[in-house]
């Protein structure tokens, strides 16, 4: 770890948070040489952290050794020059083991992941949450989204029995779900906005002191992700409102016309801007041609923003 836990949290509430995509080779295997680069250049940037291995970084399509790579190159990569987060979850067996890595890796905290697949009581939830937070004393965000979605309780709960939790990551997109939960546990967490292309809900977040967010198309339009993070920050809401009808909401609405395409057009938007980080895995697949021309107009007008 190379940040104070104080360090850490003041990066998580503060600035534009990135999340690769992680790079496979054509043979389907983890390219390091090629995600080292990607990393490189991500850095160059105005960001405030990296999440590796996160939902844009296909998490849940890596093995445990796949995972122990990533971070660790990921944290060699950045070299203490920002906090480095990866991600952990599944079950409270696979959370602690990526935890462990994580840790061991070097990085500045985890990103908590919801549990596989079953629906979950809200005291389950928060058990599984303090498991895997008392398996570690790196920081930990708890990822409130899916089947892991904590009402305001229960959060005030797993914050008073873990000091290292320090942050919510909102994935679910209910802005008065998060109010409550804000209102509720005030100031203990630092709170982030995570719903799949969070800047359509940045105007929202703002409105109820959640400062920051995580940005998928910082993949290939990164000067216009910061652009926009600085414009909203500033309050100057010309510029917000113009990216956001011309640039924002028509890849919403190409986003949507496929589930999975979070992940699968930000790939692709990679590959349009010349670096490229190989395909999605399975369940995941790529856009189509026709899509990949819409999104090839689309960073085009991003590049004039």
């Amino acid at each position: 770890m190379n940040f104070s836990r104080n360090d850490v949290i003041k990066a998580i509430g503060d600035g534009l948070l990135s999340f690769p995509v992680t790079d496979f080779a054509a043979n389907g295997n983890f390219d390091a040489e090629s995600y080292r680069k990607r990393l490189e250049w991500f850095v160059s940037h105005d960001i405030s952290a990296v999440f590796v291995a996160g939902g844009t970084g296909e998490f849940f399509n890596l093995t445990l050794d796949e995972y122990r790579e990533i971070v660790s190159l990921a944290v060699e990569t950045v070299g203490g020059k920002l906090p480095v987060i990866a991600s952990a979850g599944l079950s409270v067996g696979a959370g602690q083991a990526y935890a462990r890595a994580a840790e061991q890796a070097g990085a500045d905290g985890i990103l908590l992941m919801p549990p596989y697949l079953t629906e979950c009581p809200q005291e389950g939830l928060v058990e599984y949450a303090r498991q895997i937070c008392d398996s570690t004393s790196i920081n930990v965000i708890y990822y409130n989204r899916g089947n892991g979605v904590l009402e305001a309780d229960a959060v005030q709960q797993l914050a008073d029995a873990c000091p290292n939790l320090i942050g919510l990551k909102d994935g679910k997109g209910d802005i008065q779900l998060l109010n409550k939960i804000v209102k509720t546990v005030g100031d203990r967490l630092v709170y982030v906005g995570g719903v799949p292309t969070a800047e359509i809900f940045a105007e929202a977040y703002l409105s109820i002191g959640v400062n920051t967010y995580s940005s998928a198309v910082f993949n290939f339009v990164p000067e216009m992700a910061v652009t926009f993070y600085k414009a909203l920050r500033q309050g100057d809401s010309a510029t917000v409102k113009r990216i956001t009808n011309e640039f924002f909401i028509p890849f919403v609405n190409l986003r949507d016309t496929r589930k999975g395409y979070a992940v699968s057009l930000v790939k692709a938007g990679a590959e349009l801007i010349g670096k490229p980080a190989g395909p999605v895995r399975a369940p995941l697949e790529m856009p189509t041609p026709e899509e990949r021309n819409a999104l090839e107009k689309l960073i085009g007008i991003a590049n004039n923003l």
